[in-house]
């Protein structure tokens, strides 16, 4: 049986960046991805934003790592010229009724470390984006945009130039704790070919899919399994251009952000994502939906059109919070909870994980060099 000495299920932007650490330290890294290509799920169905890490709660795991990672990223992206740009966001209130929760945001994210929000009037507001209706805002300069697939090529090279594989339309079927070893049964969806591979380390970075698949590996203690809850969210463009150049965000709603709007590199205007509670990973985009999306984007741009907005695309969350209920944490789990020396689940890799993604792989390959 071969071996090697880590495993990372899934070729997410979270996974490759753990794997680009670990192989970077010398493991012997190998990447298993069910799908055909890399970064096929909820890594390139976002909104593609670099988040400054305003919303978490103090001291959560989401608030330190989205931090940490946002410089991380921006250095990452200067270095390997990967497209991206410090655009900066406008989080609104559209009434007077709102305007205390621009001030309850501020102070959290100054206790998360995120100090450079500035409090604007409506004049101030309406003088960056003239477009814009709102009472007050709060701009956020740090905020950026990032073309996520040209930083998952950026990651996957770095990681094989230290020699990390990677395959392709590789499932795993299930796995086993051993003595000294965690044995995976995985399969091959174009030949049908059935293997067992051996590892040290194993990590489970399969984003919708890690709560099954840590499920299925016998010897693992599914006590440790938390629950997981598909949140769809939807998004909607506009054919003509948009008359913004912040990102321009509502204040939160439960489970997600509000109906925003994001600009891509090229300065298409994309609304979303609503919060649409699913069971099954269906993508397609109900058009009926965007009646509902007229509503909220006029709340902050009364000067869009009937008719304008068609459907563009969607992603699922992988939420492990139930509807009604705060958001959760991610949830890293080493041998330090669940016993099993090697093993590292990540659960609920929603939001803010692809700005977060190269502080996530730091921790985790901090994780595993303990256990070198």
């Amino acid at each position: 049986m071969e071996r090697v000495d880590c495993v990372i299920a899934g070729a997410g932007v979270v996974g490759l960046a753990i794997a680009r650490g670990l192989a970077a330290q010398g493991f012997d890294t190998l990447i298993l991805e069910a799908a055909d290509a890399i970064g096929t799920e909820t890594s390139s169905r976002n909104s593609e934003v670099i988040h400054a890490g305003i919303y978490y709660p103090q001291g959560s795991l989401k608030a330190r790592l989205c931090v940490a990672g946002r410089e991380m990223l921006y250095r990452y992206c200067a270095e390997r010229s990967i497209p991206h740009r410090r655009c900066g966001k406008l989080i609104v209130a559209t009434d007077d009724a709102q305007e205390p929760v621009l001030a309850n945001i501020r102070a959290n994210a100054a206790a998360c470390g995120v100090d450079d929000l500035r409090f604007l009037s409506a004049a101030e507001a309406h003088a960056l984006e003239p477009a814009l209706h709102c009472t007050a805002a709060l701009l956020s300069p740090s905020t950026g945009i990032i073309d996520s697939h040209a930083l998952m090529l950026a990651l996957i090279g770095d990681a094989e130039e230290s020699g990390a594989l990677l395959s392709l339309n590789t499932p795993i079927v299930s796995g086993r704790i051993e003595a000294d070893r965690i044995v995976l049964h995985t399969t091959s969806t174009g030949s049908g070919e059935d293997f067992e591979i051996a590892t040290s380390r194993l990590v489970n970075a399969a984003g919708l899919g890690a709560v099954a698949l840590a499920g299925s590996i016998t010897g693992f203690d599914r006590r440790f399994l938390p629950g997981l809850r598909y949140a769809k969210g939807n998004y909607f463009s506009v054919a003509t251009r948009a008359p913004f150049s912040h990102l321009i965000y509502p204040v939160p709603e439960p489970g997600g952000l509000g109906v925003h709007l994001t600009l891509d590199l090229g300065g298409t205007a994309r609304f979303g994502p609503d919060v649409e509670w699913t069971d099954a990973l269906d993508y397609r985009v109900d058009p009926a939906r965007g009646t509902r999306f007229y509503a909220e984007i006029r709340k902050y741009w009364p000067e869009l059109a009937d008719g304008s907005l068609q459907p563009a695309y969607s992603g699922i969350r992988p939420k492990l919070s139930s509807p009604g209920e705060a958001n959760s944490d991610f949830v890293i789990q080493d041998t330090g909870t669940h016993g099993i020396a090697g093993l590292v689940n990540l659960f609920g890799i929603e939001s803010p994980g692809l700005t977060s993604s190269l502080a996530i792989a730091e921790h985790v390959t901090r994780i595993l060099l303990e256990h070198r």
